[in-house]
């Protein structure tokens, strides 16, 4: 993929949004594509972390594994979004697996060469703290819901981050996740088993709170899942 395409793809990247075709030149000439396909790595925990992705399209899965190799989907990351969002100035490990779910196209760039943009242009490194500050109130709201929650109330409340997240605005005040999630993928993003997942899924759809429509994309209404939150 050469320069100009990639400066056309990185205007759709949120972050980029508001620069300069110059400034878009500055990362689109240190900047390179790749296409991943489906259950390929882009990387795995540990190795050394040199490279910040973009998502121009497809899906990716971060997540990290235990010593017994469980797994913990840390998130599911689709068009214009980033990771990882750990090394900028300080270098160190990847945190975790960055799995491609669906055929992807991703915008490479190393992270030295991106730090010395964000340098030399400070209103989007003041954009990328942003960015990095919704990630770590994110982590803070999941550990938070562990510690005060219990399970159906974390199924719902992750349901609610979905439809922030995942989902686009659809009728009557409901949301369509742009993904479709199995019941172990959702287990393991709040550290459950799938049955419970499945469980409460059930309930949820028989109270009308949860939709699936043909495709199997969840329909979800955010206000009723909050008022099942309500004793």
């Amino acid at each position: 993929m050469n320069p100009p395409i990639i400066q056309e793809n990185l205007k759709k990247v949120p972050l980029f949004k508001e620069l300069s075709d110059v400034e878009i030149d500055h990362i689109a000439n240190i900047s390179s594509a790749r296409i991943y396909n489906a259950r390929s790595f882009v990387f795995m925990q540990d190795e050394p972390l040199d490279r910040v992705y973009f998502i121009e399209s497809g899906k990716v899965k971060i997540y990290k594994t235990d010593i017994h190799g469980k797994e913990q989907i840390v998130s599911m990351l689709e068009s214009g979004e980033m990771f990882p969002h750990a090394g900028f100035f300080r270098g160190g490990l990847t945190p975790a697996n960055a799995e491609i779910m669906k055929k992807s196209r991703l915008i490479c760039i190393p992270i030295h060469s991106f730090e010395q943009i964000l340098v030399n242009h400070p209103e989007l490194c003041v954009k990328l703290f942003r960015v990095l500050g919704s990630k770590i109130i994110d982590l803070h709201d999941r550990l938070e819901e562990q510690i005060l929650h219990n399970t159906f109330e974390q199924v719902i409340m992750l349901l609610i981050r979905l439809a922030r997240t995942n989902g686009q605005p659809y009728r009557n005040g409901e949301f369509k996740l742009t993904s479709t999630f199995t019941n172990r993928e959702l287990a393991n993003m709040i550290g459950t088993s799938r049955e419970t997942v499945s469980r409460t899924l059930t309930q949820l759809r028989k109270k009308d709170v949860l939709k699936v429509s043909e495709e199997g994309f969840f329909i979800i209404n955010q206000e009723k899942l909050e008022e099942e939150m309500i004793p």
